[in-house]
C-alpha cells in the first residue's frame, strides 16, 4: 500500500516522493485517514514507528485552508523535549514545502524575542515544550482560542519530567470544539485520566515500536571484565581499528558523556559532547558541525539522541548498555540508514551484566562476539571475558571467629557422662556486712553518705 490511497493531496505527495518515501509505515497508515476525517486519536506508539509524520502530513492537508490570525496560532503540538520538537519542525518544513502554512518553534535555550516577533505574525503551526509555550502565555503572547487541532506527544515522557500539571493547564485554555491526538509509548494511570478528560470517542490503535535492527546493520558485543578506564581503552582501539570516518557513541549518563568526550579530545580525536544540559544554540551547532563533517565524533545522551536526523552515520557504540533494551534499537538504528550499510559495537563489562540479559531476551537473540586484544585491559587476560552465571564475591563486614579449646563443644560420649552426674552449685561469693539502716531512707545507704 502506498501513500497514493491514504487520502493526502496531490502537492503533499510530491512532496513525500521527493523526500524520498514510497511506502507509508503501520501507524501512518492508521493515524492519517482518521486524522484527515477529523476523528480524535490515541495511539500507543513509540519513538521509531514514524509517528511524527503520521500527525504532520494530514495537519498539513487541513491547515492548508485558512488563515492565521496574529498570536492565535491554528494548531498546537506538545513536545517532551527540545530534540524532538526541533524534529517535528523539520518534518513539517520538508513535508509541507509545497504549501504556505507558516511554523514557530517555542522552546527553550532559544531567543525569546524572536519567538515573539513570529506569534506577533501569527503561525498556522506552533511546535512548544510546555514549559516554554507557558512562559509565553503568561506574559500574553500567545492566546490558544483559535487552536483547532491539538497533538500532544510522548505523553508518558510528559509524566516522567512532571510535564502533566501543566498540559492539563494548558488543555483547559483551549477551545471545547477541538480535534485531539494523543500518542504515548505507555499507558499510566495520570495519562488514562488526561486522555478519559479531554477526548472525545477517539479512534484507538496500538502500534508496537520495532524489536530488531536493519539487515543493513552489522553488529558486535565486546565483553570483558574491567574498569571504566579500560572500557575507554577498548573504545579508543576500536576506533582507529574499525577506520572510523564519522561515529555516534551513545552513554547512559550525562556525566559518563562528559568524561568519554574529555578522555577522546585529550587522545587528538574529533569529538563533541551532546546532551540536555547544553544551551539550544550549541546544541544545534554540535549537531551542524558533525552533519557537515566538521566533527567526526558525537557523544551523545538517549535524550539528545531520540531527536538526532542524521545521515550517513557510519559508526554507532554503545559505550554503555541500555537501561532500557528499546533504546538499543532506536541508537543502533542511527546508522544503516536508507539502505546503507552501518556497523554497531556495544561495549559490556560485568557491572552491565544486568542491562545486558535484559538486552538479549528483548531482542531473543545474541549479538556476536568480537574480540579485542587484552592487552588493552589493566590486568591482561584474566579480565578478558566473562559468562552469564558469574557472580561477584559477597562482602561481608564479620571477622573470622579463631577457635579456642576454651570454647570447643563437648564430645557426646561426655555429654551423656555429664548428664548423669549432678551439677556442681556455684561458688556463693563470701557475704558482705549488712548494711547500717538509716532512718527515712529504707534499706539503702547510698555511698555519698558513708564517707
Amino acid at each position: 500500500m502506498s501513500f497514493d490511497y491514504l487520502g493526502l493531496s496531490d502537492e503533499l505527495l510530491s512532496a513525500i516522493k521527493d523526500a524520498g518515501y514510497s511506502e507509508p509505515t503501520p501507524i501512518q497508515k492508521k493515524a492519517i485517514p482518521s486524522v484527515l476525517q477529523g476523528r480524535d486519536i490515541l495511539g500507543i506508539a513509540q519513538t521509531g514507528t514514524g509517528k511524527t509524520a503520521g500527525f504532520t502530513l494530514p495537519m498539513i492537508d487541513i491547515l492548508s485552508q485558512g488563515r492565521a490570525r496574529a498570536r492565535m496560532p491554528r494548531s498546537l503540538i506538545l513536545e517532551p523535549t527540545r530534540e524532538l520538537a526541533a524534529q517535528v519542525e523539520e518534518s513539517f518544513d520538508k513535508y509541507g514545502k509545497n504549501s504556505k502554512l507558516t511554523c514557530a518553534l517555542l522552546i527553550g535555550g532559544t531567543d525569546f524575542a524572536g519567538q515573539v516577533k513570529k506569534l506577533d505574525k501569527g503561525v498556522d503551526v506552533l511546535i512548544a515544550t510546555p514549559g516554554r509555550l507557558l512562559d509565553h502565555m503568561e506574559r500574553g503572547n500567545v492566546m490558544l482560542n483559535g487552536v483547532e487541532i491539538l497533538v500532544v506527544d510522548e505523553a508518558d515522557r510528559m509524566l516522567d519530567m512532571g510535564f502533566i500539571p501543566d498540559i492539563e493547564r494548558i488543555c483547559k485554555m483551549l477551545p471545547k470544539k477541538i480535534q485531539s491526538l494523543f500518542f504515548s509509548a505507555t499507558m499510566p494511570n495520570e495519562v488514562k485520566k488526561l486522555t478519559d478528560s479531554f477526548l472525545k470517542d477517539p479512534k484507538e490503535f496500538t502500534v508496537s515500536a520495532p524489536t530488531a535492527t536493519a539487515v543493513t546493520i552489522e553488529e558486535h558485543l565486546v565483553k570483558f571484565r574491567g574498569s571504566d578506564k579500560d572500557k575507554r581503552n577498548v573504545l579508543r582501539h576500536l576506533i582507529k581499528s574499525q577506520g572510523v570516518d564519522n561515529a555516534i557513541i551513545f552513554c547512559n549518563r550525562k556525566k559518563e558523556v562528559k568524561i568519554v568526550n574529555k578522555s577522546l579530545k585529550a587522545h587528538k580525536f574529533s569529538a563533541a559532547e551532546l546532551h540536555g544540559d547544553l544551551h539550544q544554540s550549541t546544541r544545534t551547532e554540535v549537531l551542524a558541525d558533525f552533519k557537515a563533517g566538521k566533527i567526526k565524533i558525537l557523544v551523545a545522551s538517549d535524550v539528545a539522541a531520540r531527536g538526532l536526523d542524521i545521515p550517513d552515520v557510519g559508526h554507532v557504540f554503545n559505550f554503555d548498555v541500555p537501561s532500557n533494551p528499546e533504546d538499543y534499537i532506536h541508537r543502533v538504528g542511527r546508522t544503516g540508514r536508507a539502505g546503507k550499510s552501518g556497523i554497531a559495537f556495544t561495549l559490556s563489562t560485568q557491572f552491565d551484566k544486568k542491562y545486558l540479559d535484559g538486552l538479549i531476551r528483548f531482542l531473543k537473540k545474541e549479538i556476536p562476539l568480537f574480540d579485542v586484544p587484552s592487552d588493552l585491559l589493566e590486568d591482561g587476560p584474566k579480565k578478558r571475558h566473562f559468562e552469564k552465571d558469574d557472580k561477584k564475591p559477597v562482602k561481608t563486614d564479620k571477622k573470622p571467629v579463631k577457635s579456642d579449646n576454651k570454647h570447643r563443644q563437648e564430645k557426646p560420649a561426655q555429654k551423656q557422662e555429664n548428664q548423669g552426674k549432678p551439677k556442681e552449685k556455684s561458688r556463693e561469693k563470701p557475704s558482705q556486712k549488712p548494711r547500717e539502716k538509716v532512718v527515712g531512707m529504707g534499706d539503702h545507704v547510698p555511698d555519698f553518705l558513708r564517707h
